[in-house]
Order: C-alpha cells, then structure tokens, then sequence
C-alpha cells in the first residue's frame, strides 16, 4: 500500500495529509502555524512544514509529497540561494501603485492577452517592480525568483542549485510573466517589471516528479493553492468557491479567459487546462470581524444571521476591510449602507455580513459566466463554509444550487493526490471518491433586489481606485 503526502502551505498554517495513494484514504495528518502578517522569512515555512511532517508521523513509509502553496508570494534568492529578504506574500498591497504603473506602461488588454493576467498588487510582477523602486540594493542580489511552494519544494529536494528549482503552470500562471497558452515564461515582461533577467522555476509537466537528492522519496511538481483545491475537491465542471482568508471563485475551462478589466485572472488548472479565476481579499474575517463588533462568537453570529429575514431588511454590508483586490480598491474599507432605526439589529448586521461577503462572491461568478464558465452549480469549501448560516444564504445570493462537502483539507487533498498521479505514472489522474461522499445540497430561492443593492453600493468606492 504505497503512501503518499500532500502539503497545503497557506497564508496562515502549514497542514499535511498522508494518504494511501490508490484509494485517497486519509492515514495521518499534522499542522503548524505560520507568522502573521503580509511579508514573512521563508525560513518559517520551512519550520512549520517540519512540525506539521512530524506531527503527520514523518515521511519515513511515503512514496511520493507534492506542495500546494499560496500563490504570488515573491521569493528572492541570492547567487548562493540565500533568501534576500523576507517574501512579499499575496495580500502586501504596497506594490498597488507599482502595479498601476505596470498597466499604465503596456496596457490592460495587451497584460490579459500576453499573460491572462493584469497587474494588481497581489501579482508576483508587482512586488517585483516595487522592489527594483524601493530597495535596489536588495533588488541587485536577486538572481533567482520562485514561488512559495517552488521553495518548499525545493528544499524538500535537498539541492543547494538554484537550478534545481520547479514550478508548475497553475502557479506560475499567477506571476504576470508567464504564458499559460503557450506554458512559457516572457521574460520581456519579466524586464519590464524588474528591469533585468533573472533564473526561474523550470516548469514541470502535471505529473511529472523527481526523486530528492538523498532517499527515495519523489517530489511532484506542486500547485498553487486554488489549482490545487480544485483538483482536491474533485470539482469537474462546477465553480468552486472557497472562503478562507481570502475569497475565490474559479471553475476549469478549456479556453483561455481574456478579461482587460482584470477581474478574472486567466490561470491556469493544475491538470493541463485553465483556471479562470476571481480573488477578494475579505471573505471568512469578515465574519469573524463582525462577530467582534456583536461581541459573540462565530456560532451566535450564524444564529443572528439566520434569525434576520433574507435581504437584512434593506442593510448592505460592502466588506472591503483589507482593502480590496476585486474590484481592485488596495486602500479601500468596509463599510455598512441602508442602516435605519427599523433594521438597527443585531441579527440584521450579522446577516448583512454574511449576505456581503458572498455577494462580492456572486459578482466573480456573474465574471466567470462572461468568460464562458458554467455556473450551473457551486461547491462551497474552506473554513468559512462550515457556517450554517453561510450554508444556507449562499444559493440565495448565488442563485445556483451549492454543494458542500465535508470538512477538509482540499489544497492538501489536491496536493497528494497529484504525488499519487507522480507516483502511478499514468495519463490519467487517479479518481478518490469515498472523501466526498456525504456532500450536502443547499437550495434557496434568490433573494430579491439583493444583487442590486450590494452592487449599488459597491460601485461608491469606484471613485476612490488608486
């Protein structure tokens, strides 16, 4: 019975699972916490994949491990592959005007149909042109640029050349240099945004493993993470929405997304095809912000929100709080329309907020329709999910039925189960079904005016884009 690992190394925690590879059952597991904040040494991921390994019971009888990571995260790595300076991760928004200058210099619709990605703060390219803006002496060092999970991997490899270093395309489609269409990096863009060329990952084929420099252990190309839920959960042709840290809408596409207006990113999926994808910064802490506001935790909050009728009687809760990705408003806020002393309740906020944060969902569903996607129906993952009240408000914001799975860790379940693909040798990805059984539908009617309102209010922060 060969095992195999898969790693989920997020924003905030590292999480392992070891599984058998021909039937996908869990076996063990570990997790350990990541450092707070949007800029973070490498060196603590490494710490925390560790932990987590060792409380997994160690990798000593596995096959195979794959890394899922968070995406767009910049790595610098010296000559000597030391880390330059601590990774800009995701969700640092101080790259928002470099990101502007970006496609102000080349051009919206020239970004979406080089690269299927425009430039916002997030993207990998955009921290790299603030660093070559702010810190030139630290920008003169880098002479390799990976991804967080291209690190992991990395070191897990046990090489010391920077030319050992692999990505693979869902993950480097999130760089704003490299061309998911044609699976090649564009390194005239790579000069644009850093004003010279650097190494980068070679990019691994979908099953395509290496053996670590020492043991027998296999090391598959990873993913990044939404690529790497995706595969986890199994989702075929339904949209996923995953609401952790941050929001994300994605589904699989044959077709390359062309958006200029940057809303959908053209990603690609962890098997060969694309990943359209739409990102919010504020999804599951907005909940538990609120619930700091109503002084209750997340339970009381899902039974205030439940105990409100559908629409919050006319409250709308735009939930910018981080700033915002899409639309993109880095230094926005949140903030609450429609209060009146008939709806000044409790159980009215905590549904407003539940209703917000899934209505900026709803609008990256309306995106991925326009990008051809079907939105037939949703599976609902991530911590968030596990809501009831976000359970049962979802189709009646998103008018679509939505299935839920049972808990878990997706990004990882994706990651192992490429090691097991690695591992097989086969065309084909294997099929794990007996994790998803037991998913749950959720139907409602949809929530009259609701949409409206929310993007009525919404389209009041436009103004103030950067």
């Amino acid at each position: 019975m060969p095992l195999v690992a898969g790693v989920d190394s997020s924003t905030q925690s590292c999480k392992v699972v070891i599984r058998d590879a021909e039937t996908g059952r869990l076996l063990r597991s570990g997790r350990a916490g990541h450092p707070e904040g949007t800029e973070v040494d490498p060196a603590a991921w490494w710490q925390a994949l560790q932990t987590a390994i060792q409380a997994a019971g160690g990798l000593d009888d596995v096959a195979a491990i794959s890394v899922g990571g968070q995406q767009h995260g910049m790595v610098c790595l010296d000559d000597r592959g030391e880390v330059v300076r601590p990774a800009l991760l995701w969700n640092d928004t101080r790259s928002a005007a470099a990101a502007s200058d970006l496609v102000a210099e080349f051009g919206a619709e020239n970004w979406a149909e080089a690269v299927g990605v425009v430039p916002v703060a997030a993207i990998t390219i955009s921290k790299l042109r603030w660093l070559s803006d702010h810190e030139p002496g630290n920008a003169a060092r880098v002479a390799a640029v990976c991804l967080p999970h291209d690190w992991l991997s990395w070191k897990l490899s046990g090489s010391d050349d920077l030319s050992d270093l692999v990505t693979d395309r869902s993950d480097a489609s999130g760089t704003g240099y490299f061309d998911p269409k044609s699976n090649s990096y564009r390194r005239d863009l790579l000069m644009l945004g850093f004003g010279r060329d650097v190494l980068l990952p070679t990019v691994a084929a979908p099953a395509e493993g290496r053996k670590a420099s020492t043991g027998s252990l296999i090391i598959g190309p990873g993913a990044g993470d939404n690529a790497a839920a995706g595969f986890g959960v199994q989702a075929g042709d339904a949209a996923v929405v995953s609401l952790g840290t941050s929001g994300t809408v994605f589904a699989r596409s044959s077709v390359p997304p062309l958006d200029p207006s940057g809303i959908v990113a053209g990603f690609a999926d962890l098997t060969g095809v694309f990943l359209p994808l739409v990102c919010t910064l504020n999804a599951a802490r907005v909940l538990d912000a609120t619930a700091r506001i109503l002084g209750v935790d997340l339970n009381r909050l899902s039974e205030l929100a439940l105990s409100a009728a559908p629409g919050a009687g006319g409250m709308t809760l735009v939930p910018y709080f981080e700033g915002e990705r899409t639309p993109n408003l880095p230094n926005s806020t949140g903030a609450i329309h429609g209060v009146t002393l008939a709806n000044s309740t409790p159980e009215n906020l905590a549904r407003a907020a539940v209703e917000g944060m899934l209505s900026g969902l709803a609008a990256g569903l309306d995106a991925l329709a326009l990008q051809g996607c079907s939105v037939s129906s949703v599976r609902l993952v991530g911590g968030a999910a596990q809501s009831p009240a976000v359970r049962q408000i979802a189709p009646s914001v998103f008018g679509t039925p939505v299935d839920v799975p049972p808990p878990g860790e997706y990004v990882a379940d994706g990651a192992a189960r490429q090691a097991a693909w690695v591992l097989a040798g086969s065309a084909e990805p294997p099929v794990w079904t007996h994790e998803l059984a037991g998913a749950e539908r959720y139907e409602a009617p949809i929530t009259a005016g609701l949409r409206e309102r929310y993007a009525a209010a919404a389209q009041r922060f436009l103004p103030a884009s950067p």
